[in-house]
């Protein structure tokens, strides 16, 4: 049983308020929803414990999988994009396939609808050129992780879709279209030099604030060892980008997690744990744009040890959760996964890779994600088929929660109490989400 008494602290307007106010470090909540996920608005509590609420997985997952010849053996929600475009009623996705060589060369950006978000449909209305000159629905190639937002702000039509996606060839780049399909490069130049970015990116695009956010992934030493760490850049046009800061560094807390993360997919990984290797890095982060906050869900790459691909390592990569108000400092209450690794031989075993940004559908959060059956040591055959070898997977599902109901704060049946800060809220009622 949940027990949630709220002490709030509401302060009237007046003159001598502003000067308490600095001192005391009121927060101005206005009339928006506050999340006590993270202990930034706690001043005490008694007999109250805080929860994590892991998403639930769709019973239908996977809800994607590479089922055309020239997706070839794979499609992720590698930092994709799933969107609702009122526009024309549609729930459409950006995802990332393997792709075919009878098709292309390289593999790239698809383009997937849907009524529901649930059934989905692979349009014919690709716009690359494919080798054999058959129809598919691929729209950018040497692709990755696209980010795709609609954007009403901007008064030229050709803009109104926009892309942050990895070139593998030049890094993150900027991208415009008209209509989600034909896409052509804001600039020859990349949003952060190829020099300082590694091969993951994800985006958004805060409305209320008109600002553009990019989660980069950056090597960097941490506790005297380079990690891929996650790096925060933001944007009021969409052209030019503020210098990447530090938004999720592996800490000490972290790395004691390692072998117990380990443990949980022991019968996946492919070669022996290496103690002088083991650490935890940052591989990618999708976000959710909360009415006071920012939740993101950074992916965690625990690392076992160095295969022999060169700059590479064996581990399983899941998700956990983060919370900044400033998009400055993220805090990472909780270490445990919001999004769980299947069991072994499920299809999300291995790791987990989130689309770019969470939506909301009617009373729920929604959060697309690739999931492979396999560690990221592996170099996996996704059309292997010989007897006795596994056959590796890499396809699309979707966890799902209550809105506002990423964790709570509970308390034993005799009751319990919990004093927030002072806050200061517009209105007249308040409403406890319990």
């Amino acid at each position: 049983m949940r027990i949630l008494i709220v002490l709030v602290t509401i302060i009237v307007l007046a003159p001598w308020t502003a000067v308490i106010a600095q001192q005391i470090n009121v927060l101005d909540a206005g009339s928006r929803s506050q999340l006590l996920l993270d202990p930034s608005l706690v001043f005490d509590a008694e007999r109250v414990s805080f929860s994590l609420h892991p998403g639930r997985k769709h019973p239908q997952n996977p809800l994607m999988v590479a089922d055309k010849p020239w997706e070839g053996g794979y499609v992720s929600m590698f930092a994709g994009t799933v969107m609702f475009d009122q526009s024309d009623s549609l729930f459409k996705m950006w995802y990332t396939c393997e792709n075919n060589s009878e098709y292309f060369a390289e593999r790239g950006i698809c383009y997937a609808t849907s009524r529901d978000g649930l059934a989905w449909e692979k349009p014919a209305a690709g716009t690359r050129k494919a080798r054999n000159g058959k129809p598919h629905n691929s729209v950018l190639a040497l692709g990755d992780c696209p980010s795709v937002f609609r954007d009403e702000g901007d008064p030229d039509p050709a803009r109104r879709y926009k892309m942050i996606a990895f070139d593998v060839n030049r890094g993150y780049m900027a991208y415009v279209s008209p209509d989600g399909l034909n896409w052509k490069e804001q600039s020859a130049k990349p949003v952060v030099p190829i020099s300082y970015v590694d091969d993951v990116v994800s985006a958004f695009h805060d409305r209320a604030a008109g600002e553009f956010g990019l989660l980069g992934k950056l090597s960097t030493p941490v506790f005297g060892r380079v990690r891929r760490s996650i790096y925060l850049a933001t944007s009021r046009d969409f052209r030019h980008w503020s210098r990447p800061e530090p938004a999720f560094l592996a800490d000490r807390r972290d790395d004691l997690g390692t072998l117990g993360r380990l443990e949980r997919v022991r019968s996946l990984l492919n070669v022996p744990d290496n103690p002088n290797v083991m650490r935890t890095e940052f591989y990618g982060a999708g976000v959710y744009l909360a009415e006071s906050c920012t939740i993101g869900f950074p992916w965690v790459f625990t690392i076992s040890a160095n295969v022999p691909v060169p700059g590479n390592q064996e581990g399983p990569i899941d998700v956990q959760v983060a919370l900044t108000r400033d998009r400055e400092t993220w805090s990472r209450p909780f270490r445990t996964p919001i999004i769980p690794l299947g069991k072994p031989g499920e299809w999300d075993s291995g790791m987990i890779l989130t689309a770019s940004q969470a939506i909301d559908v009617g009373d729920e959060v929604w959060l697309y994600y690739g999931g492979h059956n396999h560690t990221h040591g592996l170099v996996a055959d996704y059309t292997l088929r010989d007897k006795g070898q596994q056959k590796y997977t890499g396809a699309s599902g979707l966890a799902m929660w209550k809105k506002d109901r990423f964790g709570s704060a509970d308390g034993p049946a005799e009751g319990a109490t919990l004093t927030t800060i002072p806050l200061r809220f517009t209105g007249t009622r308040l409403e406890i989400n319990a």
